[in-house]
């Protein structure tokens, strides 16, 4: 039993509120995951500029003098924010793979959460209320976000077991539910090209997607794509640059709820992550159906 919520914004006057609106949402499910808890937000990112947000479980050493020692290894100006155990590295956008590869040789025990022009990615273990106030993600603004709280079944409890999964620049899910055949899949993935730092099944659903948006699918046909690949019980939401997006698998059998006004697109496991919302009173509210893809995209 895990706990997703996410919210997609069409007013852009909610932006500055996001991170608050997300974190009471993530809070509210705490008693269906204190094992762990993650953010992603997504925001417009400065024209020609990337994010890799990276962790560590000794900040103090890792991040020390990593600005200058990667601008100088990749030739090129980097700024960070430190947040706690996660930093975001701040490059040129054409330099993101080159960063990459270049923190794994500056700082091998650092591990990478996400990268891309716009995402960002918080997670820990502990409770999502510590989680929250840790990463200060209730002052944080942007378009759009997911996010999780953790009740571990198949793998074990660390920061890389904490959802959000992100395999693909700006790519991100998190996940309800349990796979059947992902031990199968991460043998076809590797073979794909795909890397795995965890065992655990929402990686191989993660990377999934990935593998066939590299392939030329968008999101929604990554998704329909799903529904006939991977086995067993699953909610996924999902986040991309520019989009947002929610399926279920046949049987449905995973709790979910949404709501739609003019102002945002709102998903929660349960009605109470949605029920403080603003405007939640008029808003359109409905179960999603199984074996359908729902998808917004600024």
């Amino acid at each position: 039993m895990c706990g997703i919520v996410g919210l997609f914004l069409k007013d852009k006057s909610l932006e500055p509120e996001l991170g608050a609106l997300l974190s009471e949402m993530l809070v509210s499910l705490t008693d269906r995951g204190p094992d762990s808890a993650g953010i992603a937000i997504y925001d417009s990112g400065a024209a020609g500029r990337g994010k890799i947000t990276i962790q560590s479980s000794a900040p103090k050493v890792d991040f020390e003098g990593l600005e200058a020692e990667l601008g100088k290894k990749i030739g090129a100006k980097v700024a960070s924010i430190v947040k706690s155990t996660h930093a975001v590295l701040d490059v040129p956008a054409d330099k993101l793979e080159e960063a990459r590869a270049a923190i794994g040789e500056l700082r091998p025990n650092v591990r990478l959460m996400g990268a891309g022009e716009a995402i960002e990615i918080y997670k820990e273990t502990g409770l999502p209320a510590d989680v929250v106030k840790r990463f200060d993600l209730a002052r944080m603004s942007g378009s759009h976000g997911i996010g999780h709280t953790r009740m571990a079944t198949e793998s074990a409890v660390t920061t890389l077991g904490a959802h959000p999964f992100s395999t693909g620049p700006d790519q991100c899910l998190v996940h309800n539910g349990s796979l059947s055949n992902h031990n199968n899949l991460r043998r076809e993935l590797i073979r794909d090209g795909m890397r795995f730092e965890t065992e655990n099944d929402t990686e191989v659903a993660a990377a999934y997607l990935s593998s066939k948006i590299a392939h030329g699918q968008n999101l929604g046909e990554a998704l329909q794509s799903s529904l006939n690949d991977l086995d067993g019980f699953f909610t996924f939401v999902v986040g991309t640059k520019n989009g947002f997006g929610v399926v279920r698998d046949p049987i449905a059998c995973k709790p979910a709820v949404m709501a739609e006004t003019d102002q945002y697109v709102a998903f929660g496991s349960e009605y109470r992550a949605l029920a403080n919302l603003p405007g939640i009173e008029e808003a359109r509210v409905w179960e999603p159906e199984p074996s359908t893809v729902y998808f917004w995209e600024h």
